[in-house]
């Protein structure tokens, strides 16, 4: 590919099948035109950061992503949105349970503060499992 860019994505599901989940998850993003895995990080069970405590129980797996892509950053994101659409993700509840959570942590060091997306990722740094899943795959650090 051509003039490509770096994204980082995180991956995240809480609600069973989890595994069936991330592996359709990644699937479905190594089907996005113009794009290619690169690497893929190992996949952890975490507690939920953030989440309602009548969620609290519901115990999340998580995977970090990097891709090479020649799409433009808005075209990326909302075919990320619609895997997570396509894959049953509901956005009823702020933290809730999901089927799904597919994050852009970063896309080529862009930087961007949009109402629908922020480059990087504004809370990716706050996150234990994305710092130690990001250091499996990523050998030159990003900025976050």
């Amino acid at each position: 590919m051509k003039d490509t860019l770096e994204a980082v994505l995180s991956l995240g599901s809480n609600i069973e099948p989890r595994s069936e989940y991330m592996s359709r998850a990644l699937a479905e993003l190594e089907k996005m035109p113009n794009t290619r895995l690169v690497r893929a990080s190992s996949v952890i069970e975490t507690e939920g950061v953030d989440v309602p405590e009548e969620f609290a129980d519901l115990k999340f797996l998580n995977q970090v992503v990097v891709m090479e892509t020649s799409l433009e950053v808005h075209d990326f994101s909302c075919k990320m949105h619609a895997i997570e659409d396509a894959l049953g993700r509901v956005r009823t509840v702020r933290n809730g349970p999901r089927t799904i959570d597919i994050d852009l942590i970063d896309f080529g060091g862009m930087r961007l503060e949009e109402k629908e997306l922020t480059l990087p990722h504004p809370r990716a740094k706050e996150r234990d499992f994305v710092i130690s899943l990001l250091a499996e795959v990523k050998k030159d650090s990003i900025c976050l």
